[in-house]
């Protein structure tokens, strides 16, 4: 399957680049090819823990974004798996990216071409993320995948978003909701400090920020069971 994997939720802070870096990183131990792009000019973090994968392209313009779906217009090698994409979008692209997704009729494009086009919204346990998966939806309709995602390190009661109509709107077109799992803060501090993969950092053992070997141990159980849940995802 190829799929074109779009992390957003618009507002900042919600863990969107940490999602973009875990399913990187799970396409990478799965053995699937993909490129990954990073939309934020300012802290570039998909780009900066895996350069060999990702790098930057200008949101708000068409020729900046169309680079996305280079991937997509060359054959896959011979026997060999199509390649996906996965955009680390900025905070506030959302409406660059739907007027680009509008003019180039992107979706219709993706979907002749068998392409998944699949949309995370990444949400906090705030009202703005149960405002802005209303805005999505009301935008796309059924015409994407969603994957409302609840991320753990950024709030634990999540009933605003659970008892939404914003929710029962997503899952009447078919949304998926996962977890992602807070990491230990410390754990996470010394992986942003090494500028390191997850894989790089739950495996290496010397250097002022690694990793002691509980600490790996959290990250590999960490990331096992974020990957139970991509594993049920069109992906």
């Amino acid at each position: 399957m190829s799929s074109l994997n779009l992390i957003g939720g618009e507002k900042g802070g919600v863990g969107k680049s940490v999602t973009a870096r875990v399913l990187a990183q799970y396409f990478i131990d799965k053995g699937r090819p993909f490129t990954g792009f990073d939309t934020d000019r300012s802290h570039t973090s998909f780009t900066r823990f895996y350069a060999d994968y990702a790098s930057p392209v200008i949101v708000d313009t068409y020729e900046g974004l169309d680079l996305i779906a280079t991937v997509f217009d060359e054959p896959p090698p011979e026997a060999g798996e199509a390649p996906s994409a996965i955009v680390d979008l900025a905070a506030q692209t959302a409406a660059p990216l739907a007027r680009w997704i509008k003019d180039s009729d992107l979706l219709a494009l993706m979907s002749e071409m068998g392409v998944t086009v699949n949309y995370w919204h990444l949400a906090d346990a705030g009202a703005d993320s149960v405002a802005l998966l209303n805005r999505l939806i009301n935008t796309y309709g059924a015409e994407l995948n969603y994957f409302v995602v609840k991320n753990l390190g950024r709030g634990t009661d999540f009933s605003q978003l659970d008892n939404s109509s914003a929710l029962q709107g997503a899952l009447a077109l078919g949304a998926r909701v996962i977890t992602l799992p807070e990491l230990h803060e410390a754990s996470m501090r010394k992986i942003d400090r090494q500028s390191a993969s997850f894989w790089a950092a739950s495996n290496t053992r010397s250097g002022p920020d690694a990793l002691g070997l509980l600490e790996r141990q959290r990250v590999k159980t960490w990331l096992r069971a974020i990957y139970t849940s991509f594993d049920e995802l069109p992906l």
